[in-house]
């Protein structure tokens, strides 16, 4: 029997919906639930201005709540699906599954989550794919493939087409043993691409992630790439995010031209009882019809909604507050997943 053909869809694709995980007490926003609750509250009141929203809840208690919440705040509750699921917090980018289609079929990708190399618990989260397929959350044409390999949505983007770019900081950290050949090699075969790219450069002071790609460059239709830049010599990003942006330049595409580049305004540093937060423009979520964009109450806001204007023509740019994310040192695209259209069970 033929192995399927299946392709690793862009994010800009038609999507069924986008899975989220309510935040609680029990996880790490505790210190902050209002705050948070409130950005969740606005993401999910954009999201169903587009498409479906799949939200993950730890029982009935908190779905009820979950409910009332939404509810009082006039969001379409018909595109609201709520599903019980055990989770340690609410980065599902890294701990959801990563999609694959083919003509009639998909591949849930169900990868390790270690929490960001055992930075954190995460023993809940690494169950999470496997309990959603459990409870019929996917589509019958969907199988689960269970990987042994520690790796995180965020720590990659696709432009639909075969290509795959990632840092390599990131996974030589969750896989120090391994080559980039190696890497490249297993990345291509469970990934379904012919093309890795990687870059050497670009960090976030803050983040936990070791360099995830989603908070430093996004492809974008028509072989484009939005990076986040750094135009201020006295920040300490200044000479890494530089050299981020040249090793960009330099890439090329599958017909050996240069990439159109979109870069994106630098935040004023947004720093928390001593800690510089990542912030992080390129952190955005691209849905049915719209990007949503984290903003941060900072004037480069309205800068970076142009820009991905620019990027993503045809798309409404909707700014959802996150500056509470970034206490976390995450923001909108890493407490996502974008579901492909067809996934979702009916």
């Amino acid at each position: 029997m033929t192995e399927p053909v299946l392709r690793f869809p862009a994010e800009w694709e038609p999507q069924s919906a986008i899975l989220i995980a309510w935040p609680t007490e029990d996880t790490d926003w505790a210190a902050r639930l209002g705050e948070v609750e409130d950005t969740y509250i606005a993401l999910v009141g954009a999201i169903t201005r587009f498409q479906p929203v799949v939200i993950c809840v730890p029982d009935e208690d908190v779905q009820s709540y979950a409910y009332v919440r939404l509810a009082s705040n006039r969001i379409d509750m018909a595109r609201v699906r709520f599903v019980e699921a055990d989770y340690d917090d609410t980065w599902l980018r890294d701990s959801g599954p990563i999609s694959l289609r083919g003509e009639h079929q998909f591949r849930l990708n169900d990868f390790r989550f270690t929490g960001w190399g055992g930075k954190f618990d995460a023993s809940r989260d690494d169950l999470l794919v496997g309990s959603l397929y459990s409870a019929g959350v996917f589509s019958q044409a969907a199988e689960r493939r269970e990987i042994d390999f520690a790796l995180e949505g965020g720590a990659i983007e696709t432009d639909g087409a075969g290509t795959l770019l990632t840092t390599w900081r990131c996974l030589h950290e969750r896989h120090p043993d391994a080559s980039r050949e190696s890497l490249t090699a297993r990345l291509s075969d469970w990934l379904a691409q012919d093309r890795v790219l990687w870059l050497d450069h670009g960090y976030l002071e803050g983040d936990d992630t070791d360099a995830h790609i989603d908070t430093l460059a996004r492809f974008a239709p028509g072989d484009a790439i939005v990076f986040q830049a750094c135009d201020d010599p006295t920040d300490p990003h200044y000479a890494e995010l530089q050299a981020m942006a040249a090793e960009i330049a330099a890439l090329r595409t599958r017909d050996g031209a240069p990439y159109t580049l979109f870069p994106l305004p630098w935040p004023q540093p947004i720093v928390d009882n001593g800690r510089r937060l990542a912030a992080s423009y390129a952190n955005y979520l691209i849905v049915n019809g719209a990007v949503l964009m984290p903003a941060y109450g900072d004037p480069a806001d309205a800068a970076a909604a142009a820009v991905l204007a620019q990027a993503h023509p045809g798309r409404e740019i909707v700014q959802v507050p996150c500056r509470p994310l970034i206490w976390q040192n995450g923001s909108l695209h890493c407490i996502t997943m974008q579901l492909p259209a067809g996934l979702l069970a009916h």
